[in-house]
């Protein structure tokens, strides 16, 4: 039978697995604790950088459902948990591993689909949700305005065209 201590660090990783909407699995070898500290900060408000112990992380991904990570839990493994923006987060990681090179990001999953670490440094490459957001608004404006100009300009090119019309009938009328 498992020890209490064991299962109750592995229900709370299941949790945490569970009310995250991302996570990234890192290794750490090499970097001190106030790289570590550096770290946490960097990754935003909405997520939380653990060191995790490998068997019993791997448990509590498969008790959630996550199979996929199954091959990443080798070596000093750490795991970034978001619950907010994931790209915030994964530009933070990206960051920090440019200055630091002795973090490894290994690979992730977000929304229930395995991600490699390559598309984990492109998914830091996206602008920010507000920014895509900001952006979709600004076209539909733009695009509301084109539409409010066309149907501002039929009915005065109608009135131009009626307007021609009559002067041309006055000068016809007025020559015979």
């Amino acid at each position: 039978m498992a020890r209490p201590d064991k299962a109750a660090a592995v229900a709370e990783l299941k949790d945490k697995f569970q009310s995250s909407s991302a996570v990234v699995l890192t290794e750490y070898r090499g970097l001190t604790v106030a790289q570590l500290k550096t770290l946490r900060r960097s990754l935003g408000e909405n997520a939380q950088y653990a060191v995790v112990k490998n068997t019993l992380t791997k448990i509590a991904a498969n008790e959630a459902g996550i199979t996929s990570l199954d091959d990443q839990f080798t070596g000093p493994t750490g795991a970034a948990f978001i619950t907010g923006d994931p790209v915030e987060s994964a530009k933070g990681l990206r960051d920090f591993a440019k200055d630091n090179p002795n973090l490894i990001i290994k690979g992730g999953v977000l929304d229930g689909k395995a991600l490699s670490a390559d598309e984990i440094k492109k998914l830091a490459d996206l602008e920010s949700r507000e920014v895509l957001l900001s952006k979709l608004a600004g076209a539909f404006k733009g695009k509301q305005s084109q539409t409010a100009s066309l149907f501002q300009a039929l009915p005065s090119k109608f009135v131009r065209t009626a307007e021609a019309l009559r002067v041309k009938l006055e000068e016809q009328g007025g020559a015979e």
